[in-house]
């Protein structure tokens, strides 16, 4: 069982910058990603770390926005955003625990969920 927990979400002027933070009780996971769901939207996936093996992935639409870290010792990742648009407005959600036969970005495959925190972006 890992239990996640988010922080660091706000609300924020267009161009400023957050950073996320994903507390989880253990990163003994496979792989930890960040998600993202806005009103009647499907969860989209924005990057996922491999815990100790320095790989990250992420989605073409936050490539160059976005940066996906982690600290072991503290069982923490981090989702750095910049450069926020209206349009990245939404609950962002960490996961864990990829199940097998499932691509990184596909929110069904994920055994374990955050309660997500709220990004808002005004102009």
């Amino acid at each position: 069982q890992v239990q996640l927990v988010e922080s660091g979400g706000g609300s924020v002027q267009a161009v400023e910058s957050l950073r996320l933070s994903c507390t989880a009780s253990s990163l003994t996971t496979n792989c930890v990603a960040w998600f993202r769901q806005s009103p009647g939207k499907e969860r989209q996936g924005l990057a996922v770390i491999y815990p100790g093996a320095g790989v990250a992935y992420y989605a073409d639409s936050v490539k160059g926005r976005f940066t996906i870290s982690e600290d072991n010792a503290k069982s923490t990742v981090w989702l750095q955003l910049n450069d926020l648009t209206p349009e990245d407005s939404a609950m962002y959600y960490c996961a864990a625990d990829l199940r097998g036969g499932g691509s990184w970005y596909r929110w069904p495959y994920y055994r374990y969920w955050g309660p997500g925190t709220q990004v808002t972006v005004s102009l």
